[in-house]
């Protein structure tokens, strides 16, 4: 039986209150494999998420609002560039850097038609209804594995998932993504486009957390 990290379920009242967007159709949570990233980067790679003695896992690399056919980026915003540091802060646990918050903010959260602070809002709840493997906590040691077997887990711990809502990505020898189609009232959903631009190597590479 496969084990999962449970995600907390949101009350009838949680979902009512959930801030809705516009100027986009539906998002693509996108949840990279940290240590994929911090191989992969090396010396490039963001330090605040991958110095000595980071050991994260599953991290939200962003929340993206995708029309049925492409997506839009870095929009007209009201709303300031900057992510003030108190929001940066109550991210880290989910974004673990400052610099990732705010390029997310710049190049996404601002195409989500809504305050940054209701986009954080949403990308946190979105997150939080992901089960996550157990096979893929921060405990989890180094493997090669097929990247079907990735998105077959995910599809068990969350068994409302459509096939084709789902994508795992490579970049190089690596297992680099997980993104998952919402619709914007954080529902799985089915999105052709996405789900064809999976990864299609036989085997790639998870790096162990803090490895």
């Amino acid at each position: 039986m496969l084990l999962v990290a449970s995600a907390c379920a949101p009350s009838a009242s949680q979902q009512q209150e959930l801030p809705k967007g516009d100027g986009y159709d539906f998002f693509v949570l996108s949840l990279s494999w940290s240590p994929s990233y911090c191989a992969a980067e090396g010396s490039d790679a963001n330090r605040q998420q991958c110095g000595t003695g980071r050991d994260h896992a599953f991290v939200v690399h962003g929340l993206w609002p995708q029309f049925e056919s492409g997506w839009p980026e870095f929009c007209d915003s009201a709303e300031p560039e900057r992510v003030p540091d108190a929001t940066v802060r109550q991210m880290l646990d989910v974004m673990p850097s400052a610099g990732l918050v705010g390029h997310q903010w710049r190049k996404h959260g601002s195409c989500a038609g809504m305050s940054q602070q209701d986009y954080f809002s949403v990308v946190r709840t979105a997150r939080n209804r992901i089960n996550i493997p157990t096979r893929f906590a921060r405990s989890a040691k180094r493997v090669e594995i097929e990247p079907d077997d990735v998105e077959t887990d995910f599809i068990a711990a969350n068994p409302t998932m459509p096939e084709d809502g789902i994508a795992v990505t490579c970049d190089g020898r690596f297992v680099r993504e997980v993104r998952i189609c919402m619709t914007k009232e954080l529902e799985f959903r089915s999105c052709a486009e996405v789900n064809a631009r999976a990864c299609r190597m036989p085997r790639a590479l998870m790096p162990a957390p803090g490895g």
